[in-house]
């Protein structure tokens, strides 16, 4: 099987997701410098400089990872990313995920994740979505988005890392 494409440009009614390049750095600090989007995750300082550039940096690396566009204003409104392809299980996460919080609510999340998914389930069974399991805002979002919950708690890796729970959407 061909490697998937996974950094395509998706466009939807209110918002195009299109590949994170470096040049989108200051939009992208500029909507994740709200305390307040990471006041339930794990990591909760994200909205500081050095703590964001170390996610900058895992965005421009992955080879995955998007800016979220407002299509009416142009303006970078979040990030999202696939990770973790598997192709023997045929399985993805979408995740590292956020929204600046004029855009929360529903309805901007909810197309992307739906463009994010249908692009997803051209080549995977399954997508997956860790999530810290303290951040109820984020699982809400998920199940909104038709997320079921695994059974456990899980434990992402690393030294100090919060336990997380693990939602899935399965291709129909």
């Amino acid at each position: 099987m061909n490697t998937p494409d996974l950094q395509p440009t998706l466009i939807g009614e209110r918002v195009i997701v299109r590949p994170v390049q470096a040049s989108d750095w200051d939009g992208l600090f500029a909507a994740a410098s709200d305390p307040k989007i990471w006041e339930q995750h794990p990591e909760s300082d994200r909205y500081t400089e050095n703590v964001f550039k170390r996610y900058f940096d895992g965005a421009m690396a992955s080879g995955s990872a998007f800016a979220l566009v407002d299509k009416t204003s142009g303006r970078i409104i979040g990030s999202s990313r696939y990770w973790g392809y598997d192709e023997d299980t045929r399985e993805i996460e979408i995740g590292w995920t956020f929204l600046a919080r004029d855009y929360w609510g529903g309805a901007y999340n909810a197309e992307i994740k739906q463009l994010m998914l249908a692009h997803a389930f051209s080549f995977v069974d399954c997508v997956i979505f860790w999530i810290g399991a303290n951040n109820l805002r984020s699982r809400r979002a998920t199940e909104k988005i038709g997320g079921k919950l695994r059974d456990g708690i899980h434990d992402r890796g690393g030294a100090g890392a919060d336990p997380h729970v693990v939602y899935e959407i399965r291709n129909r």
